[in-house]
Formats: C-alpha cells, sequence, structure tokens
C-alpha cells in the first residue's frame, strides 16, 4: 500500500463509466416474477390445498401438515421452471445476518438415474447444523442439532445470482429443545401476542368483527456507496465497515447541497438494478434520494406485514451490498462510517391493524373523538415510558454507539413526540377534560398559480427518537445495520403488555357500573397522570433536555452498548418477555450473551486494527516525510541556507504521540481479567475505545501535516467526492 496505489486509484475511479442501463419493464409485468405467490399458489394447487395454505396465510390459523406435499410439488416445479437447481432453508440467526444451506433438488435412483424431487416433510423442516452459531448458551458445543421450519406466512422467492437460481424458503431456527435460536421466532410470536391483545380491546370497544391484528413495518435504509478501488485500499473498510482513521475533508455536509440533490449517474443506473431486483422479489421500493452526507443514500420500501418486512429488509440489504459490488462500489451498512459528517440509521416505521378496523393508530381528522385511537395511542405512551430502556437495548451495537446522541441522530434517552395537535389533545385527557383539537387548516402561498393544500396539525421533530407522524410511530435510533426484528419484536411486546392492561382496566371501570365512555376516559387520564413524562416536543440534542430528562423526569440515559445491553437481564424485563409469551427467561439471557460477546468481539477487531494499521501503514508514512525533511533541512544547512525546523519537530512530536497511543491501547488490549461480562463491556467502552480515540486523533494530525504524496491511504476527500 503506497502513494502510488492511491494515484492509480483515483485515475481508475475517474476513468470508470456507469454500466448500460437498462430501460426497465413496466412494473405489472415485473412484479413479484420472482416470488411463489398466493396467485401462483391458486394456479398450480387443488383448491382445497390452496384454501387451507391460504388461510393460514391470512389468518394466521394453523398449518395443516397434510397439505405440504402438494405445496412442496408445486413450488418445486414452478422454481425449476425457472432455472432453480437447488434449494435453501433460509432464516436469522442472532448475528443480524441472513443464514442459509443450499441441497440440490437431485435425487438418485436405484437403477443410477436421477430425478429431482422435493417433498413436504422437506419443505416443512430442515435440519441444518446448529453448533457454530452464536446461541448464548443455549447449548453445548457437541449439541449440534438445530432445526429450521417453514414459516407459511412469508413467501418463497427464487434468487437469481451470476452464479445460479434457488429457490428460498422462509423459515425459523429453533434448537433440538424448542428454544428461539434466531430472529424470526420471538418476531411471531410477539405479533401473535399483540394481537391477542388488541383483539380482547377492540372487542371491548364494541367491535363484534375482529380479524387478526397485525403489526406493519416501513423501513428507511440509510446507506454509503464507495468505490471499490478507495475501498480495498483501506483495511479498515474491508474488516470493520468504517474508517478507523482520516482526517475530515475541508468540504463535508455543511454546505447541505447533497441533500436531495440530483442522484450521481453512475448511482443512478445502481439503484434502478436494485430496484428492479426489488420488484422482481415482491419488495415495494417506494423512494430513493440522496441522504444529507456527501456519498450517502437511501432507499424506502412502501409498508408491508412486519414479518414479511424484516424478511424483505434483510433481503434490501443483501441487494445493496451485491448489487454495489456489480457496479464497481463497495455498500457500507456501517452505522458511522465516516468521522465528522453523518451516519446511517434505518428508521423504522411502525403501525398496527387488520382487516375490519384498518389502521388502529390513526387519529382520523378528529383525533379528540377517536376513542379506539386515544387508546391505542396511550397504550404505546405507557409501554415506551414503562420499557424505554428496553427501547434502547434492541438498538445497542458497537457501531451504532457511534451514531446516537452525535447531533445527527436521536439521543440516547428514549422519548415520545406526539406533535402539537396530539400533545394538546393528551394534555386535556390529563385535567380529566377532552374539548377538541387543532383543525388541520389550509396553507396558500400566496402565489395564483400554486396550489392550496392542506395543512398538517404538527410538524415533525428529527431530534426525537420515537416520534409520532401522522398514522404511525417512527423508531429513529434503529441502526442501519441492524435487522428491523428486535425492535420490531420490543414495540409489539411493549404494546401487547399495555394492551393488556387496557383491556383489564376496562373490564374493572365497566363492571364497577362505569359506561364505556367513562371508563375508556378514566384509563387514558390514568396513564396520563403516570407517564405523561415520557411526552418531549422539544430539541432533543439540547444538554437542557438531557439534563431535565434524567433529573427531573427520570427517563434513562443510556449512552453506551456496555450501558443499555444488560437492561435484558432485568427482573421487569424477563417478566415481561415471559408473561406476553415472547421470549423464555432462558432465551432473553441467551440473547444478552450474544450480543455482548458480538459487542466485545467488534470492539477488540477495531483495536487490534488500530494497533496494525498505526505500525504499518501510518507511521512508515509519517517516518519517511520526516526522514524526507530532515534530509532537506540538512542538505540546506550544508551551503548556508537556515530551513525552519518547526515543521519537522511538529511530526517528529506527533510521531512519538502516535507511538505512545499505540503502546498504551495495546497494553490495555493486553488484560483479561473480568469478574463479569458486564464488567468487559465498560472496560471497553470507557478505557479501550478513547485510547483508540486517542491513537486515531494523533493520526489524522499527522495526515494534515504529511505531504500529500507520502500518505498511502485514500482519504476522505478521495472517497467521498470522487466518483
Amino acid at each position: 500500500m503506497s502513494y502510488g496505489t492511491r494515484v492509480q486509484a483515483i485515475s481508475q475511479v475517474t476513468d470508470r463509466k456507469p454500466l448500460p442501463s437498462k430501460i426497465p419493464q413496466r412494473l405489472e409485468a415485473l412484479w413479484a416474477t420472482d416470488v411463489f405467490t398466493l396467485s401462483k399458489m391458486q394456479a398450480s394447487l387443488p383448491k382445497d390445498v390452496f384454501k387451507s395454505v391460504k388461510n393460514t396465510i391470512l389468518t394466521g390459523g394453523k398449518l395443516d401438515v397434510s397439505i405440504a406435499s402438494a405445496v412442496a410439488a408445486a413450488m418445486k416445479d414452478w422454481a425449476t421452471s425457472k432455472g432453480a437447481l437447488y434449494y435453501a432453508h433460509v432464516f436469522y440467526p442472532m448475528t443480524n445476518a441472513t443464514a442459509e444451506k443450499h441441497d440440490g433438488f437431485i435425487s438418485v435412483q436405484s437403477d443410477g438415474s436421477v430425478i429431482t424431487e422435493f417433498t413436504g416433510k422437506v419443505l416443512v423442516q430442515g435440519e441444518p447444523d446448529g453448533s457454530s452459531f452464536p446461541n448464548g448458551g443455549l447449548r453445548s458445543t457437541f449439541e449440534a442439532r438445530g432445526y429450521t421450519a417453514w414459516d407459511v406466512t412469508s413467501p418463497a422467492y427464487v434468487m437469481e445470482t451470476d452464479n445460479g437460481v434457488t429457490l428460498c424458503i422462509p423459515t425459523v431456527f429453533i434448537s433440538w429443545t424448542g428454544e428461539a435460536l434466531d430472529k424470526k421466532t420471538p418476531l411471531l410470536r410477539s405479533i401473535s401476542s399483540m394481537s391477542k391483545a388488541a383483539t380482547r380491546v377492540l372487542k371491548l370497544l364494541g367491535h363484534t368483527e375482529v380479524a387478526p391484528v397485525n403489526s406493519s413495518c416501513g423501513a428507511e435504509q440509510e446507506y454509503f456507496l464507495v468505490d471499490a478501488h478507495f475501498a480495498h485500499s483501506r483495511p479498515d473498510l474491508l474488516l470493520t465497515g468504517r474508517t478507523l482513521f482520516g482526517k475530515p475533508a475541508a468540504k463535508g455536509q455543511q454546505f447541505d447541497d447533497h441533500y436531495f440533490g440530483a442522484i450521481p449517474e453512475r448511482v443512478q443506473v445502481f439503484m434502478q438494478e436494485v430496484e428492479e431486483r426489488m420488484y422482481r422479489l415482491g419488495i415495494p421500493a417506494k423512494t430513493r434520494h440522496n441522504e444529507v452526507a456527501p456519498g450517502q443514500f437511501e432507499i424506502a420500501p412502501f409498508f408491508e406485514a412486519a414479518n414479511v418486512a424484516s424478511d424483505h429488509q434483510q433481503l434490501i440489504m443483501t441487494l445493496l451490498k451485491s448489487t454495489a459490488k456489480k457496479h464497481g462500489f463497495v455498500c457500507l451498512l456501517h452505522e458511522k462510517p465516516f468521522a465528522g459528517i453523518n451516519g446511517s440509521g434505518k428508521h423504522v416505521n411502525w403501525s398496527v391493524g387488520n382487516a375490519t378496523q384498518g389502521n388502529l393508530l390513526d387519529p382520523g381528522d378528529t383525533p379528540h373523538a377517536n376513542m379506539q385511537f386515544l387508546l391505542f395511542c396511550g397504550a404505546v405512551i405507557r409501554g415506551v415510558h414503562k420499557y424505554g430502556a428496553l427501547l434502547r437495548a434492541v438498538v445497542a451495537t458497537a457501531s451504532n454507539d457511534h451514531r446516537l446522541g452525535a447531533n445527527e441522530a436521536p439521543p440516547a434517552i428514549i422519548s415520545v413526540y406526539l406533535g402539537s395537535q396530539l400533545e394538546k389533545v393528551f394534555d386535556q385527557i390529563s385535567q380529566g377534560q377532552i374539548e377538541g383539537s387543532d383543525a388541520p387548516g389550509l396553507m396558500d402561498l400566496g402565489v395564483d398559480t400554486l396550489p392550496v393544500f392542506p395543512k398538517d396539525p404538527g410538524d415533525r421533530n428529527r431530534t426525537s427518537p420515537f416520534a409520532f407522524t401522522g398514522n404511525r410511530f417512527e423508531f429513529r435510533a434503529v441502526g442501519s445495520n441492524q435487522s428491523v426484528s428486535g425492535p420490531l419484536v420490543a414495540m409489539n411486546t411493549i404494546l401487547a403488555d399495555s394492551l393488556t392492561w387496557v383491556a383489564d382496566n376496562l373490564e374493572s371501570r365497566m363492571k364497577a357500573g362505569e359506561d364505556l365512555n367513562t371508563a375508556a376516559q378514566g384509563v387514558l387520564k390514568e396513564i396520563m397522570d403516570k407517564h405523561r413524562n415520557v411526552i418531549f416536543g422539544g430539541n432533543g440534542y439540547s444538554q437542557e433536555w438531557h439534563k431535565m430528562a434524567v433529573e427531573e423526569r427520570g427517563l434513562a440515559n443510556l449512552r453506551t452498548t456496555a450501558d443499555a445491553l444488560p437492561v435484558l437481564r432485568a427482573d421487569y424485563i424477563e417478566e415481561l418477555f415471559t408473561r406476553m409469551g415472547v421470549l423464555t427467561p432462558v432465551e432473553l439471557e441467551s440473547r444478552f450473551d450474544v450480543y455482548a460477546e458480538q459487542y466485545l468481539l467488534a470492539i477488540e477487531v477495531e483495536a487490534k486494527l488500530v494497533v496494525s494499521m498505526a505500525k504499518t501503514i501510518i507511521y512508515p508514512a509519517a517516518v519517511r516525510y520526516l526522514s524526507e525533511l530532515s534530509l532537506a533541512i540538512a542538505n540546506a544547512a550544508a551551503i548556508g541556507i537556515e530551513m525552519d525546523k518547526e515543521r519537522a519537530q511538529t511530526v517528529s512530536n506527533l510521531i512519538k504521540l502516535l507511538m505512545d497511543g499505540v503502546s498504551k491501547l495495546s497494553e490495555a488490549m493486553a488484560k483479561d481479567d473480568f469478574d463479569s461480562i458486564e464488567e468487559h463491556m465498560q472496560y471497553s467502552a470507557q478505557t479501550i475505545r478513547p485510547l483508540m480515540d486517542k491513537v486515531r486523533e494523533y493520526a489524522d494530525t499527522l495526515e494534515g501535516e504529511v505531504a500529500d504524496n507520502f500518505w498511502p491511504l485514500p482519504t476522505y476527500q478521495e472517497m467521498l467526492f470522487v466518483k
């Protein structure tokens, strides 16, 4: 790695041309062509089999295993007609990644001939080796058996790559004793728990026909694109997904000229291919645009049922990475790839509803008179206040710690933003009298040729971690590289708990003689009396709020993952998940163990790489430059010219500080005697990371002092602005 390599990379990047842009087909012709949809099932299955499958998918009824053989045969015929030779049970272990094992349809007969075969038993259940996945103590090393089980509610699809076509079947992943080893199983349980509680409330409100209630999700995925020539010249980007060293460019995002700007041609061609592949897989891509930071972009799909949305979100991340490679980019999903500019998040838009009552978080035009909405919204407020620390814990990762609270993302303090209209309504509730709500009104722009359009009753607050945005809540603290399953499980579970509390209290009050309206108002007032402190409409970045939230309102400020993850071990969190039937104590403990280990490993890898890059890349470059300076000073002195030695002294001092910092970091990394994993995490957060930051500080200062033709690493200016 040298300056010459860097110059060559710049030349190769500037010479790149966008791949030829295919004229996109009509959306109707593309849509879900690679998905085994209900319509394809209907065309290929006997009527009674299709009716049974459809009932399970739409109502959540029990799967009739006897129909599996017919479904498997139809699925195999469809997949092989698309060119598939292999099938895979796709599942999501506790790593935020996607896992799959490919098996062939081939079956060898007794006479040596072969046929394609895919049985109902194979469709319904698989048995991958589970010993090498993180399990948090749910199994011993010698206990290798794990089972995958078909999730009929998430459609099968074929994944086409340059290397072939594979039938992919979404599944859950459990141990041989039945514990959840994955992300999907708790999500399905949380949806079921929330649906039962919501159904109770809806029936108490007088609805006689209540369809199963589901949560929906629309996740806004942010990401960076860096040319592969640059990324492959940076060991830190390759191994950690972020730059461990790098002096910010003179220009960053201060001009606000990248956000919603014209999408670069090469990037747009990349986006179009991603979207085409999404449409073929039945993923409803809705929005694409430049994000705030240079080199940063966003793609957002339309709302889907939470379970399907979670599967699709994993697919989106896969498609972004694989398609970027094809176009000569590396897609960075790390929450903070570059210092000094915005990081990336994944805003999870979440709502609940069903086929009979619609969106249960839609306030309508008169929210003050919409008791159903107020009860469901009030239940969310109660849940966030009681379990805000849980919401912080499910977004806690080593990478997301760089982003949260950095004046670009929500703070680590979990509060609820309602908007001025709803906040006034809930203030009235707390005072015991609902009088009305602000009407939306119209906005006249003062230009005759421009339309008059409805004015929203409340503004948006981008500093809030949990904001109501019209007919849903937006959880903005989720990291760009995370699975959305964990946050969805938490939100569904705390809502299930709160709706159960609402139903219990409504029943109790009505048995005591109160009519429905009086009982509902009483429940809402009790929610506001106990949980008003979580509602905040001001600047979430301000130090005044951080002080007020903790000291006056009693909200938790869990700044780091080391502070947040132990919440998963708290008795009240264990009791919540057990009572709601979402996670057993053993399953919850295993998640803490896995996530804590991932946190420690992430910091360990980064620390090792900081030491390695400082010693083998940055130090040699700085010494070569110092040698050049020293030689120039000596040569000048030999002919009677006195050169300023201050620059050389500055570089020399920085080299010493750099290597002293490396020594301190190396010494700190050698410590391995910890009484608990919590102590180890705090040590990583409070000792290792600050020492890494110190080494970076000296290295980045050196980058600003060393002559450009001596610096071997691609710079921020090059990576962010040379496209």
